[in-house]
């Protein structure tokens, strides 16, 4: 071949390769108003900024597959997305479901072990049958495909990884979802183990995909996502600003942003918002927009562990996370998932160098037979020991209630570094209507002698009690915790480490 023939060879390739699964198939994807795999990553990307790898790998296992397989069904390379290098994986469902094979696993491997070393996030756009047939089948297609990369699923959260699931997600892309720190799901996509079909046969009944595994069930009873979206280009706009928050590796700090317009005058709305009796529910989240930068909060996982809410904002310009008490869910007492959510939570943000902001409104935990079925103790433990090894900065607002062990939980006792309470607040071990009912349990009691051991409970649970012997640091009004929080970060910014923790949890279990 001449060098002329050469070049047009390598372009023939090259446009085959960039075509996908054919026009019939991305015409019928734009049609549902999906995108295609190429297509999502244009709209991820700055302009202009995309490297690929890999565009002329093709199935290495079964020869007639050879031709059928552009790209190998998942497109991997590195973009800019706001100035800032990513990875990125997306899977091509137009070929062949973009299962996974022993060439495009390589290729996924290599743009995850690049970003690892190199220092810049990874991003997976899920949308996957599961493992190739019949390339996977047989000691030889196990031991060819499986197991090549032995750090295949393995996090220590050296940099950020976010995914979203975009369609039918089996197998790998199950797999990399849940290893990602952020994950958002479209409407209408499946996030499971295996398909309906295969999870039908295995236990010999029906099995509707919703049902396996569909938005509502993992975005409730299950928490594997934190955002949920109705278009693919909603979702890549999630990570995109989950993203901006983040640095692009452990070792800096996240980045700093401008301070809107008008931020600092949301806390002095707060006492219109919190209710004078502490019976009275409220919702967190808007005194979190109170106190955050204006149109900061990005909440996580909103629809599970709801005794707590979860999410990034800033303050001041720097990236925070905040943990909260919500009286709206059981009137804020945390339960198994609130527990959970608000571990992995302290873990990402430690992770990442993210200082925490826990506000505090809590009568304790639920407790009962379900949470003990659900190891209630075993997932409270869980949480502390994570708030306790967390290493980045920790600042508690004790708001209204606090009791019990929920106390050092939601960071009393120095869990936190700066503790600050405002005059609302109220610290005992539980209500004294509830000490006084157990001390009396199953005791002939007067009601006279009922109101006596109520007295000896009642002790000073104010705010003043817990500031004269320094368990807080400091009495505040509602109205002054922005500008003491903004404070306070200044104070224990991590100066001799540049910003840097000592990510003590990298290597805790991305699901528990």
């Amino acid at each position: 071949m001449s060098f002329d023939d050469m070049l047009k060879d390598l372009k023939a390739r090259e446009a085959k390769a960039r075509a996908m699964g054919g026009p019939e198939r991305l015409a019928r994807r734009e049609a549902q108003g999906v995108l295609n795999a190429r297509s999502r990553i244009e709209a991820f990307i700055d302009p202009g900024s995309w490297v690929e790898t890999g565009l002329l790998a093709v199935s290495s296992i079964v020869p007639e597959d050879r031709g059928k397989t552009p790209a190998d069904g998942k497109v991997a390379g590195f973009a800019k997305v706001d100035g800032r290098m990513v990875a990125i994986a997306s899977n091509d469902f137009t070929v062949k479901g973009a299962s996974s094979s022993a060439t495009n696993m390589k290729k996924v491997g290599h743009v995850k072990r690049v970003a690892t070393e190199r220092g810049f996030p990874l991003v997976f756009f899920g949308e996957s049958s599961g493992a190739r047939m019949p390339d996977n089948m047989g000691a030889k297609g196990m031991g060819t495909n499986l197991g090549h990369d032995p750090q295949q699923y393995v996090r220590t959260r050296q940099t950020p990884w976010a995914s979203a699931v975009l369609g039918q997600c089996y197998g790998s892309s199950a797999w990399y979802t849940c290893l990602a720190d952020f994950v958002v799901m479209r409407k209408g996509a499946i996030l499971a183990v295996a398909s309906p079909g295969l999870a039908s046969f295995a236990i010999g009944q029906k099995v509707e995909a919703e049902d396996l595994g569909g938005w509502k069930l993992h975005s409730d009873i299950s928490g594997l996502i934190d955002r949920v979206a109705d278009t693919d280009e909603e979702a890549l706009d999630e990570i995109r600003r989950f993203l901006s928050y983040m640095p692009s590796h452990c070792n800096e700090p996240p980045p700093r942003a401008s301070i809107p317009a008008g931020s600092d005058e949301g806390a002095q709305r707060i006492p219109d918002i919190l209710p004078e009796s502490r019976k009275r529910a409220y919702d967190v989240r808007k005194i979190i927009g109170c106190l955050a930068d204006l149109d900061s909060f990005l909440e996580f996982k909103p629809r599970f562990g709801r005794t707590a809410v979860t999410g990034l904002a800033r303050l001041g310009g720097r990236s925070v996370g905040f943990i909260a008490s919500n009286p709206m869910g059981k009137a804020g007492a945390l339960d198994v998932a609130g527990c959970e959510k608000a571990t992995r939570f302290t873990v990402l943000c430690d992770s990442f160098n993210i200082p925490l902001i826990l506000l505090v409104d809590t009568p304790g935990f639920v407790i009962g037979i379900e949470g003990e079925k659900q190891k209630a103790p075993g997932k409270i433990i869980n949480f502390m020991q994570a708030l306790q090894m967390c290493t980045v900065p920790k600042l508690s607002v004790i708001m209204r209630k606090s009791y019990g062990q929920a106390y050092l939980n939601m960071g009393g006792g120095r869990n936190s570094d700066d503790v600050a309470i405002w005059p609302t607040a109220e610290v005992s071990f539980m209500d004294a209507h509830y000490a006084t009912e157990i001390v009396s349990w199953n005791q002939q009691v007067p009601e006279e002698r009922k109101q006596e051991i109520r007295a000896a409970m009642e002790k000073d649970s104010s705010a003043y009690g817990l500031a004269e012997i320094y368990a807080v640091q400091a009495v505040i009004a509602p109205a002054e915790t922005r500008r003491y929080l903004i404070q306070q970060l200044e104070i224990h910014e991590m100066r001799p480490s540049g910003g840097v923790g000592e990510h003590r949890m990298a290597a805790w279990p991305t699901t528990f």
